[in-house]
């Protein structure tokens, strides 16, 4: 499998507004000008100069470079081998980070080993750059664990599905470790829909007013499921930091290396007891929300198409490539591995057990109920209907 290419492995269908299927999609007007964000690579892979942000990535060597693009492959990879697992019925569910890895990966390489994360439940590459094992991840989706690591053995929490309350926990962490004295940061990752939640808005007052070491980084995707940006706010994400009384910085989340220079610089501000950041990713989605929704209800095919020529990945390849950093040794090397995660991942995930059927009716109450021992009962009775038929 090409892990690049993003086209491929969705069902297109005609242009307009409406599906093959006659639903109707949402055609969004398009704005006059790109917004203004940091950028230091162009969707050409043309490396421009910035005078603010440049010095956070002077010393990233070529090696580091193909590091970069080297995680985002193997995150792409891994994600696509789970949507797979999720069609064929290995997985309950799963959110794709399609598009999204160069906000993940470039926020991610930012952090030091002793920097705490706190996550939503698309973060896949950020797990990647904390050490977390794929197949952990796999599990969880599959009903099979919580989580299936120590948070604090990599300094990253679990999953949070709850939208957007991990942004209370961070802060609340951050708050602690500036009363220990640490000099380290915590970062939060949510997305667009979760910036209209009431929690983001009592982490960003909290953490102000304590000046709590925490860089909030939203990863603006435009889609809120079906909901479009707009719908939600007035202002661009990032500007609502003022209100708060802390900066808010927009950077081209698929540019990797604004995404790494641009989380330097705000976890460098907490960890110099400067207060709280919020950094908004400006990316896109170019999947479905999870693998339970359809985007071409709600989506025009030419957004998803101009987003394509964006694409992170080959956005980086573009500048290895015309800076002389790599060879197609290099890249071939690199696809053996994709291939090889991808086999590792589903081995692993149909290695698993299936999930026990009956875990949801422990812990509703701490006392039991009748009401919960009756639906019990009548579960029970429907899962044995089909040992029943299979006999017969």
């Amino acid at each position: 499998m090409t892990v690049e290419s993003t086209a491929a492995r969705k069902p297109r269908r005609s242009a307009g507004t409406k599906s093959t299927a006659g639903k109707r999609t949402t055609t969004r007007n398009a704005p006059s000008a790109e917004p203004q964000l940091v950028q230091l690579l162009t969707p050409e892979g043309e490396r421009v100069k910035n005078a603010e942000y440049d010095k956070y990535v002077a010393g990233v060597t070529p090696e580091e470079l193909r590091g970069l693009y080297r995680d985002m492959v193997l995150t792409r990879r891994f994600d696509a081998e789970a949507t797979s697992l999720q069609r064929q019925g290995e997985l309950g569910l799963w959110a794709s980070l399609l598009g999204q890895e160069a906000a993940q990966i470039g926020s991610g390489r930012a952090l030091r080993d002793d920097d705490y994360v706190f996550p939503t439940y698309r973060e896949h590459g950020v797990a990647w750059c904390r050490g977390v094992d794929p197949t952990n991840l796999l599990g969880m989706f599959r009903g099979v664990n919580n989580g299936g690591w120590d948070p604090n053995g990599n300094n990253f929490h679990l999953y949070t599905i709850v939208i957007g309350s991990q942004t209370l926990h961070a802060t609340g962490y951050a708050m602690g470790i500036a009363k220990d004295g640490a000099d380290s940061a915590v970062i939060a990752y949510f997305g667009d829909g979760a910036s209209s939640q009431g929690d983001v808005a009592e982490s960003f007052t909290f953490s102000a007013v304590y000046n709590a070491p925490v860089v909030f980084f939203c990863q603006n995707n435009q889609w809120a499921i079906s909901e479009p940006t707009e719908k939600q706010t007035r202002v661009p994400l990032y500007q609502r930091a003022q209100g708060f009384g802390f900066p808010g910085v927009r950077v081209d989340g698929n540019d990797v290396l604004a995404c790494l220079a641009v989380t330097r610089w705000a976890l460098e501000r907490a960890r110099n007891g400067e207060g709280p950041t919020l950094v908004e990713a400006y990316t896109y989605r170019m999947g479905a929300h999870t693998t339970s929704d359809d985007p071409t209800k709600y989506r025009a095919d030419e957004e998803r198409e101009a987003w394509e020529a964006k694409d992170p990945i080959l956005r980086l390849r573009r500048h290895l490539e015309a800076s002389n950093h790599t060879d197609e040794g290099f890249f071939a090397e690199l696809e053996t591995e994709s291939e090889a995660l991808g086999r590792r991942v589903r081995e692993a995930v149909r290695a698993m057990p299936d999930p026990d059927h009956f875990a949801i009716f422990e812990n509703v109450y701490a006392d039991g109920h009748a009401l919960v021992d009756e639906e019990r009962a009548q579960f029970a009775a429907y899962q044995a209907s089909f040992a029943d038929e299979g006999g017969n």
